[in-house]
């Protein structure tokens, strides 16, 4: 990596941190309910007019019962506004309803903050879908996923002890994780939405565009020629005697440019990890992304609140240490990928340089150059690491170590950092898996944070850690094996195969990336990927909520002198070891098969 690349990334890591800190402490203050004064009012209001008792604690079924009825109903809201679209105001260039296939795939990507666009967003979507749809969407996902690990956090730290009766004393635990219908509206009125205002309005001084105009045409400063399919009276393609497209030579002196609001969306999109873009160049758009100090803010706000959930949880379990530990795990990983992935695309294609070509300037090939390799190179691992999935550069472009290692992280079940809660979650069930392995080796009952770790709770960790791999290379099986699944691939052999594991690997680890050379818009991946989002989203969060009501109701149990250490090196490297031997051993034929190949063939 160069001295520039170094110091890149370290600015990141230190002003990260720095602003980390300070969000943790209102994000504690939060899960508690403790508010100001004037914020308690307005929620009282709102709490008033929906129904919500935030005071009234749910167990953990009735807390996942009510998560997965919001997200239901929020699929059906997204699936109508994108199918009768063309019917609703707000739609000045007069865009169509979206096909059903597209449509459910859509609703489904933004419900379980994946955000997979198979479409173009700009040439899609009417304004209208865009805000109220999609969105809302991030706002309330990201919201979830929040929720989801305040619940995990309250099992962690509630203290059960027994209480007296009117017939003596009764074994009865509290094993209630908190409110659902109370955890989501505070995290999206005093979390999401006025920390999203602020990055709006920085983003539009950068230049990021924020309106409900038509689009513009311009004069172009040359003429461009172009070559177009002839059409017939009836609108369909006509074919030569071999089936081949008729195309005829065209030229023009102008431009359509797509308007809308933007910053809004690019706000929240990565506030909540959530990464779908208003335009289909994503991130890479000077529309969306004009500036590298926009570029920066952009990856900050994509790690600002998982990494501020860490220290969260320190506070939460009263053990500040606790917090450092998983922090620094995450980091670990996290900084190791990015100087793989840096080093990677600055060495550039071996091939090139054999055939004489200078590549000097390393592997430029689908980055912008405002951005250049280094910042390209962080952003994708930033984003795939946090289960963001937006972009600033094409993936499929990348050397296949450099793609490699965003695929990884994906692959690690989204626990470097990760989405907006799920990444915290997910490491505390790799913690769990931890001290429980640690507890064979030395014949003592697991205990972690004075909760014991028993035959139930290790299940529930099983069920989390084993659901993502199973769709994904479940579902990658299914592609390989099918006509449908095999047209969509643009670059046969190991790349193909690498295309087709990216996107079953991102939509099921909901991340939303692709490697963009996989024609995914047909109703094949559009029903396979919905599915696997769907699973993949909730397949784990309630796995997780069973773990939190079970933790809720037990009893803590004083630290001894035999208990295991959490907070220290020798846990840090612990819990990484078993992040990177459960998580990504499952795949590691797979990897064998795609991207470790391919830069064996650059090799040879």
């Amino acid at each position: 990596m160069s001295t520039m690349a170094w110091a890149q990334l370290g600015l990141f890591m230190g002003v990260l941190l720095l602003l980390a800190w300070p969000l943790s402490r209102w994000l504690a203050a939060v899960a508690d309910g403790r508010l100001p004064r004037w914020m308690g009012r307005v929620e009282q209001l709102w709490f008033r007019l929906g129904g919500i008792a935030p005071e009234q604690g749910q167990h953990w079924k009735q807390y996942a019962l009510a998560l997965l009825l919001f997200n239901f109903l929020g699929l059906l809201a997204v699936y109508g506004l994108q199918r009768f679209q063309d019917l609703l105001p707000l739609n000045p260039q007069g865009m169509g309803a979206v096909s059903p296939d597209s449509a459910f795939n859509t609703a489904v990507s933004f419900v379980a903050n994946t955000n997979w666009q198979g479409y173009g967003g700009e040439t899609t979507m009417s304004y209208l879908t865009q805000m109220l749809a999609l969105t809302v969407q991030n706002f309330v996902s990201a919201a979830t996923g929040i929720a989801v690990v305040f619940a995990l956090m309250r099992g962690f730290a509630r203290k059960n002890h027994a209480s007296p009766s009117a017939g003596g004393t009764s074994s009865r635990l509290s094993a209630d994780v908190g409110n659902f219908w109370a955890d989501l509206s505070r995290v999206t009125l005093w979390v999401l939405l006025p920390i999203s205002l602020v990055l709006a309005l920085f983003f539009v001084g950068q230049g990021v565009i924020q309106n409900l105009q038509p689009y513009k045409t311009v004069r172009t400063l040359q003429t461009q020629s172009y070559q177009q399919a002839q059409l017939d009276p009836a609108g369909q393609v006509m074919k030569n005697a071999q089936g081949q497209p008729l195309m005829q030579d065209l030229q023009t002196d102008s431009q359509t440019l797509a308007m809308g609001p933007v910053a809004s969306q690019l706000a929240i999109k990565m506030l909540g990890t959530n990464g779908g873009g208003f335009f289909n160049a994503n991130s890479a758009h000077p529309y969306e992304n004009p500036t590298p100090l926009s570029n920066f803010v952009q990856m900050l706000a994509i790690f600002l609140i998982p990494a501020a959930l860490c220290f969260t949880f320190g506070r939460q379990v009263q053990d500040m240490r606790q917090g450092v530990a998983i922090l620094a795990a995450m980091s670990v990983m996290f900084v190791a990928g990015v100087v793989l992935t840096t080093a990677a695309e600055q060495a550039g294609n071996p091939l090139l340089h054999a055939l004489g070509v200078d590549d000097t300037a390393g592997n430029l090939e689908g980055k912008e150059t405002r951005f250049g390799i280094a910042a390209s190179s962080l952003f994708a691992v930033v984003t795939t690491a946090a289960s963001c999935g937006a972009v600033n550069a094409m993936h499929d472009s990348m050397t296949p170590i450099g793609g490699m290692v965003p695929l990884v992280m994906m692959q690690l079940g989204e626990v470097v950092f990760g989405g907006v809660g799920t990444g915290l979650y997910g490491m505390l069930v790799f913690a769990l898996l931890a001290v429980f392995i640690a507890g064979l080796m030395i014949g003592r009952t697991p205990e972690y944070l004075g909760k014991k770790i028993e035959p139930f709770e290790m299940k529930m960790c099983a069920l989390t850690i084993l659901v993502t791999p199973t769709v994904v290379l479940v579902g990658t099986a299914v592609a390989v094996l099918s006509p449908a699944g095999v047209a969509g691939v643009a670059n046969p052999g190991a790349h193909g195969f690498s295309e087709i594991l990216y996107a079953l690997t991102s939509a099921a680890n909901n991340n939303g990336s692709a490697f963009a050379g996989l024609s995914a818009n047909t109703p094949f991946y559009n029903t396979l990927l919905g599915l696997a989002m769907w699973l993949g989203r909730f397949g784990v969060i309630v796995p997780v909520l069973a773990l939190a009501g079970a933790l809720a109701a037990k009893k803590r149990v004083p630290v001894s002198s035999g208990s295991l250490p959490t907070h220290g090196a020798l846990f840090v490297a612990l819990l990484v070891g078993t992040v990177l031997m459960v998580g990504l051993l499952n795949y590691v034929p797979a990897l064998a098969l795609g991207p470790i190949v391919e830069q064996l063939l650059l090799w040879k």
